[in-house]
Formats: C-alpha cells, structure tokens, sequence
C-alpha cells in the first residue's frame, strides 16, 4: 500500500517516510534570531580581499548588520535589553576610547582607532549578549567557532604539509589559514577558540555522551594545526586556559588530562617528520626570552619599553588612539629593527612595519593611558569576576556547567594572550564574538530555574 501524502510548507506534498520532522522546523525557527551571529563566525573563513591593511572584511560587515539588527531589535521592543550591571560594565570603554580620540594629536587619524574599538570593546559584545538567549544559544556558537577552527586549521595543515604556508625560518611551511601572511596569528586564534571551546564543551557534557566524544575528538585534531601555526602565545595561552577548565572541574581530572597532553605532544612533535626541528627549536625557545631572545623577542621588548614610556609623558590619556607609530621612534631604543619579514602563503616578500607594541595592556596604556586601562581592562576583569561568580552554582546544580567552562575559558585565553599580542588584522572580529560570549555568561539575567532557591536549583545534572 502507497504511502500517503501529507501536506507539506509551500505547497508541497512529500511521502510521509520522507518528511521533515514537525520538531525540525520549529527547532530552526527558534534559532533563527542566531543567524547574524553564526554568520559573522562563519564568513571569517572567507579570505580577506583587497591589499592588507586596506579596509575591512565581509567579517566585519556582518558584524556591523549584527549591531544593527540588534539595536532595531531593541527599539522595537522599546524595553530595556541589559541589566544595570551589564550596560555599565558593557559601556564603561567608551569613556576611555572616546577620551583618548579626543585628545589624539591627530583627530583625524584617530578616528579609523576610534570605530575600531567600539566595534571591538562595545558594539560587538554588546549585540552578542542580546542574541544569546539560553544556553543552547551559546553551544550553538561554540560550536560555530569549533566549526571555523577545523576549516582553518584543514586550510593550515595542507600549507605545511605542501609548502605553501608563509615564510618561517627560509620555508613556507607556517600555517596562517586564509588569513595570510599579514596577520600570522588569526589562524592560530581561531584554532585556539575552537580547542577551549572544545574543551569547554567536553567536560561540561554527560559522561559517555556523543556530544564529549565529538568535542575531544575536534579539540585533538586542532592541536595539529595549533602547533604548526608556531605561536607561542597562543600555545601558552591554550595551555593556561584549558589547564584552568580542567581545574574547575576536579584537581584528578587536570593531572590525568597532563598526563595524556604530555604523551599527546611527544606523540605529535615525534610525528611531524621534517617540521619536528622546528617546532622543538619554537618550543624551547620559550625559555630562552632573557638568555638569548631572537629579534622578534627584542623588537617586542623594545616596543614595551616605548609604549611604557609614552605613557609616562602622558599618563592620564595616552598619545591618542592610533598614535603609537608617530610616537614610537622618539620612545624605542636602537635595538628596534625596521619590520618584519613576510612572504609566502600566495603573497610575495614585503617588509611589515611595527606599528604595535604586540601586548594589549600596553597599547592601551600608551595610547589611552590609565582611563583607557581602567575603563577597558577594568571591565574584562569584571567580566572573569563576574563570571567566576556563577561557576560555583554551575558546578553544583550542573546546570549550564558547559556555558560556565566555554565562556570563561575562553575569557581568560583571551586575557593570557593579550600579553603577548593585541587587536588587529582580519581575526579582530572574532575577539569581539569571544568577549560577548563572556559577557552573556557573566552579566546576562539568569533564568529562575538558575537562581538559588529557583525551581530546579538543587537538582543535580539537569539543564534547561
């Protein structure tokens, strides 16, 4: 006997053994308000057109459709979308941007700084915390960005694998992604968010379930491609940051997982074949800062020292957003070299001028002095205080316990990585998308079921 037909959207009548489950679209549709958001992650594995340097990307053209379907969101609703708490702390980096656009020696080139951080340390954050809702929401990004890192990273092991990854030590086998060779560290970040994230995902998930077994698997996968990105940063800021998941989550989980990273490692660095001289060369390179520093090591140590001392001619607001180039030479001392070298990955040698000191803190002291550092910096330790705040119901109720691990995780990789780089190139946006995360999980309303006392409060391992 023939199988019935069943009515169908748009006029369509398909077999009943055929048809989408009735769950499948109202799922979706209640989902949907993610799309702006998933697409911002998403379209970062689009490779910036355009001369580096030379404008934005379709990246940060979603994220401005992102702040601008949220604030109509917003006004149609004509209620108030945030806390107290969180439009304070969300808003307080205007205060110092602004300030320090104002008093720039150079208004007008400030300005391109001025749109940049508030995109970055504002607007971004501040649209992702009104489209994330519950926390599914926030898985659902989670796994967008595990989703970017495992293109990124497939992108980044075929460069190395077939030498044509950007120039590292005379061969082109650094693994940048489709960010190039102009911004060598986007890959890096977007292959670490996807292993915290990972990681995050991991030790908040049920025992045995399909979803840990899926995120182990992703998170060691991306340590190839990490590991082949040859930033130290961000291996030292993946390390801390999962390193302090696991402690969230029991101290004989975090001795078991270094038990397994450290057999993971000799496996993975043994295996690499050619490329292992290298990666051990990077790696003990880390210890040899002081002892023997290679250039990039000195150029960063003097563009710190320049950097500090602008801040000392101008302590209250810095030299201006955007001012750190003008200011540079008349700080740094003659260890500075001229740029760095950059070539392969599609694009021919050029010399990349140093026109950051690669430490956030110290950007924003020089160019924004102690406003800029107290309203930007003081609100992301806000956001870890606030954040660490709720991880203790979290892990007691096992509710939203991934959120917890995901969020902060993410929040102190990003804090750690901060000392060795700062904003700039295509992946920025991403570091906006990061911050939101965070500040949903740290400033957003909890549901009742969430607050103490709340139905369900003392009810381990269920979720909403």
């Amino acid at each position: 006997m023939a199988t019935p037909a069943v009515p169908a959207p748009y006029g369509l009548r398909l077999p009943a053994s055929v048809r989408v489950p009735p769950a499948w679209p109202a799922a979706l549709a209640r989902r949907a308000h993610l799309v702006p958001l998933l697409a911002v992650v998403a379209l970062l594995a689009v490779p910036p057109g355009g001369a580096p340097g030379s404008g934005g990307t379709v990246a940060d053209a979603a994220s401005g459709v992102l702040v601008l379907w949220c604030a109509v969101r917003v006004a149609r609703a004509r209620a108030r979308p945030l806390t107290r708490v969180a439009a304070v702390v969300l808003a307080l980096p205007v205060v110092g941007i602004c300030a320090a656009a104002a008093t720039a020696h150079d208004p007008a080139a400030a300005l391109p700084g001025l749109v940049r951080h508030l995109q970055v340390f504002v607007l971004v954050p501040a649209a992702v915390v009104l489209t994330l809702r519950d926390r599914r929401d926030l898985t659902a990004v989670a796994w967008a960005l595990i989703g970017l890192a495992l293109v990124q990273g497939g992108v980044g092991v075929v460069q190395y694998a077939t030498g044509t990854g950007a120039s590292y030590r005379g061969e082109d086998v650094r693994a940048v992604g489709t960010f190039g060779p102009t911004d060598v560290m986007g890959m890096a970040t977007a292959v670490a968010y996807g292993i915290v994230a990972a990681v995050g995902l991991a030790l908040g998930a049920p025992a045995r379930g399909r979803t840990r077994v899926a995120a182990l698997a992703c998170a060691a996968l991306l340590t190839v491609p990490l590991v082949l990105s040859f930033s130290r940063g961000a291996w030292i800021a993946t390390v801390l940051a999962c390193a302090a998941q696991l402690a969230a989550t029991g101290l004989r989980r975090l001795l078991g997982a270094a038990l397994t990273a450290g057999a993971l490692a000799v496996v993975l660095v043994g295996g690499l074949g050619v490329g292992s001289a290298m990666v051990q060369e990077r790696v003990a390179s880390i210890t040899r800062v002081t002892a023997a520093p290679d250039q990039s090591v000195t150029d960063r140590y003097t563009m710190w020292a320049a950097a500090a001392g602008m801040w000392r001619d101008r302590p209250l607001t810095g030299v201006g957003l955007k001012g750190f180039p003008a200011y540079r030479d008349g700080h740094a001392s003659l260890a500075l070299s001229s740029g760095s070298d950059t070539a392969g990955a599609g694009m021919g040698f050029r010399r990349q001028p140093l026109l950051s000191p690669h430490n956030m803190y110290l950007l924003i002291l020089g160019e924004q002095g102690l406003l800029g550092l107290v309203t930007i910096a003081g609100g992301w330790l806000a956001l870890l205080v606030c954040g660490c705040r709720r991880l203790p119901a979290a892990r007691r109720t096992g509710r939203r316990l991934d959120c917890a691990l995901v969020a902060l995780g993410l929040l102190g990789w990003q804090l750690v990585d901060f000392l060795y780089a700062d904003i700039g190139g295509p992946s920025t946006v991403l570091t906006a998308v990061v911050l939101g995360a965070a500040a949903w999980w740290a400033l957003a309303a909890r549901p009742p079921a969430d607050r103490p006392g709340g139905p369900g409060a003392g009810t381990p391992g269920r979720r909403p």
